[in-house]
């Protein structure tokens, strides 16, 4: 199957879950008391701002170097940073929820210490397994994130042979798509894993040769400094605790 002729892969911007979540890992706390339910974690004024400044990104594209189509995570951060980013650029966009981030079960709003203190033989069994194949009750693993995605841009290639396709998700999604692009091992993903910080609103790209993907972009922000947003780093509303 044709493989697109470009794919990229957006974070969402900064939302009010990454800064509450920073601020309890920071100050030590087990919990992570963010009122709403997971997906319906909105921006904050910060992730508009670096939501706008990807608009601005996409709007000095050349037409022909534009993505044809946008496929966003259905969390609100997710969509309310597609809705910034397209706003004026025509460029067509669907909800899919295969880009949903990964879920985590008993292990969600606690912060690393919280889940060595209140969950020590989930500690141990994640330790042992690997953060690729642990998989804590009522969540899933990398590999079942995998599985997902997987279908989705098998989808998006019969659909679309030789499109231009923009996925707009989560921490997990950008680190998996790579794992697909570029075809990696377990172990090379988390080499790339516990060496990057996928960056709120971080912009990653691949090309079509022949019938591989190369990379051009990976962890971009380069965007945010040059339209004056503030880039930042904190991890997602329900990234893995650590």
């Amino acid at each position: 199957m044709e493989q697109p002729q470009w794919l990229g892969v957006i974070r969402h911007g900064q939302s009010t879950g990454n800064v509450i979540a920073q601020d309890a890992e920071t100050a030590g706390s087990e919990a992570i008391d963010i009122p709403e339910r997971d997906a319906d974690v909105p921006l904050s004024e910060t992730g508009r701002e670096q939501a706008e400044a990807v608009g601005a990104w996409l709007r000095g594209r050349k037409p022909d170097e534009r993505p044809a189509l946008v496929v966003v995570s259905p969390y609100l951060r997710t969509r309310q940073t597609a809705e910034l980013a397209l706003a004026g650029t025509g460029i067509p966009a669907v909800v899919d929820e295969r880009l949903r981030d990964r879920e985590l079960g008993v292990l969600d709003l606690l912060t690393g210490r919280g889940v060595q203190a209140r969950l020590p033989g989930e500690h141990a069994r994640r330790v042992r397994l690997g953060k690729f194949y642990y998989r804590p009750p009522g969540g899933e693993s990398w590999a079942d994130v995998l599985l997902r995605l997987r279908a989705l841009l098998r989808e998006v290639r019969a659909d679309h042979p030789g499109g231009r396709v923009l996925l707009v998700g989560h921490e997990a999604t950008v680190l998996l798509v790579r794992y697909l692009a570029e075809s990696l091992s377990e172990a090379e993903l988390m080499a790339v894993a516990h060496a990057t910080a996928v960056a709120n609103c971080s912009i990653s790209t691949w090309r079509r040769d022949g019938d591989r993907l190369l990379p051009d972009l990976f962890n971009s922000v380069a965007h945010l400094h040059s339209e004056g947003a503030r880039p930042t780093r904190q991890e997602d509303v329900n990234a893995e605790p650590v």
